[in-house]
């Protein structure tokens, strides 16, 4: 798979949900390219963590343990450069329609898919304002712009919730230098989907229907971000970029 070129020397960030799956790679990518990087998730350190990277195994749902963990990246390299908000939980057979779905589980759901990036942006936008600038990616779903028949209404009220936060982001903080982007990608092979490797019949179906023939990598996700981090985007602000292979294009 072909990685995005660019050179992240001297930068800095933090990548939630890099205990794998899209923002592991999201930020193997960046140390790749030069960056450092602090990776949060509340699962242990993957085993092939990359050579270099901070690992910090907290709980998004905790202002605490998103306070220090952000205060100890920025301090660790006297800056904050980037933020990538790829934490994420799909709860298959609790997430359901907001007409029987258990509370508990729709408020565990956005208080980690949104409430978390809300704080990580908190903090984020206070750190980057000290150097000039930076950049923030969140990775939503393109589910979060359609219906479904077989509904996971807390995860897609999540998802969506964080275009509108990183719009807002990117219209308050531009003046700043800071620029807030989301990425709405399609279906993707990630631990979240165990279910494709339980049932290949229904990765087969899924890949049957998606324009390109394929279904997503995290290679494809963390070369997206990496471009809307990078100073090719420099001018790209308050957006979506869909990476579905052409499903949302569909008549």
């Amino acid at each position: 798979m072909t990685q995005m070129q660019a050179d992240f020397s001297g930068r800095n960030a933090f990548v939630t949900g890099a205990g794998g799956g899209m923002g592991l790679q999201i930020a193997r990518d960046l140390i790749g390219a030069g960056a450092q990087a602090t990776l949060f998730d509340v699962k242990p350190a993957p085993d092939d963590l990359p050579a270099g990277a901070r690992y910090v195994q907290a709980d998004l749902r905790s202002p605490t343990d998103v306070a220090q963990a952000m205060t100890d990246c920025h301090e660790a390299a006297g800056r904050l450069d980037y933020l990538v908000n790829a934490a994420g939980v799909l709860l298959l057979g609790r997430d359901r329609s907001l007409v029987d779905i258990d509370l508990d589980v729709w408020d565990d759901v956005l208080a980690i898919n949104l409430k978390g990036a809300a704080l990580t942006a908190r903090h984020a936008i206070p750190m980057m304002k000290q150097t000039g600038g930076g950049a923030m990616v969140h990775i939503s779903t393109i589910q979060c712009v359609r219906g479904d028949d077989a509904p996971q209404d807390a995860y897609q009220a999540s998802k969506a919730g964080l275009i509108a936060m990183s719009k807002s982001i990117a219209i308050q903080f531009a003046g700043d230098g800071i620029r807030s982007n989301t990425i709405l990608p399609g279906p993707t092979m990630t631990p979240m989907q165990q279910r494709w490797v339980d049932k290949p019949e229904l990765k087969n179906a899924t890949e049957a229907a998606v324009p390109l023939g394929r279904i997503g990598t995290p290679h494809d996700m963390a070369n997206a971000t990496l471009f809307l981090l990078s100073d090719a985007a420099s001018f790209v602000t308050g957006t979506e970029l869909i990476v579905d292979g052409g499903v949302l294009a569909k008549p």
